[in-house]
């Protein structure tokens, strides 16, 4: 088991598309909802699939338990979902002190959303906020994923 403690912010320009380091196709669905957790699978660049459980957030942490699965399984439950598909494109751009920023630039249902996140080892570690950071929705349940997947558009501003 693992805990996640990340925050989350709304990306204002695109200076940061100059110091990506990696890019990922991500396509997901929730499975099951609930007050306690949801699950989610998770198909990456077409040839990776994970099975996802998470914890109800607590302020900026909770638990989290990944799985491998077959792809072939993966796409099976993609027809299982609760809600519509979560469709992005995920990009990684080094965040100092050995960080990684992720920022998913949405399509489908949310295209035109894009979200930067840092996973971190403490809540209160510092870190550094570039410019086209903008502001912070850590804990706004309508930018978490399994709210995407059941929300319209959201707005991104």
């Amino acid at each position: 088991m693992a805990t996640e403690i990340e925050r989350k912010f709304l990306v204002t320009g695109t200076q940061w598309r100059a110091q990506v380091t990696a890019t990922r196709t991500i396509c997901q669905a929730y499975l099951a909802r609930a007050e306690h957790a949801s699950v989610r699978v998770r198909v990456i660049d077409g040839r990776d699939a994970r099975l996802t459980i998470k914890s109800a957030r607590t302020q900026i942490s909770r638990e989290e338990f990944e799985y491998p699965v077959p792809l072939s399984d993966a796409r099976a439950m993609l027809s299982l979902r609760e809600g519509g598909l979560v469709e992005k494109v995920r990009h990684l751009v080094p965040a100092g002190g050995g960080r990684t920023w992720e920022i998913d630039v949405f399509a489908g249902a949310h295209e035109g959303l894009v979200l930067a996140e840092i996973e971190l080892e403490h809540a209160e570690e510092r870190f550094e906020r570039p410019a086209w950071l903008g502001r912070e929705v850590t804990g706004e349940r309508c930018y978490g994923n399994a709210a995407l997947a059941l929300a319209g558009k959201v707005d991104a501003a």
